[in-house]
């Protein structure tokens, strides 16, 4: 599992996405996760929103990609 380091109260699922190099922008953020439905899981729940705010200590899932913890810097 991947820790992610941030030093703001919250990130998105889209910015974790572009963080963490999945995609390249917001617009592939929203399309990457419309054609990969089921596939994320934020502490064990699908989720689909790309605004899906994540903040310390949640776990997130990306089927065939990985395993995220998030947390203060």
């Amino acid at each position: 599992m991947q820790k992610v380091q941030i030093n703001t109260e919250f990130i998105t699922l889209g910015q974790l996405l572009k963080i963490e190099d999945v995609v390249s922008s917001g617009g592939s953020a929203k399309f990457f996760l419309k054609e990969n439905a089921n596939s994320f899981f934020v502490n064990g729940e699908s989720e689909n929103r790309r605004g899906r705010k994540l903040y310390p200590g949640d776990l997130v899932k990306i089927l065939k990609i990985g395993e995220y913890e998030i947390v203060s810097q």
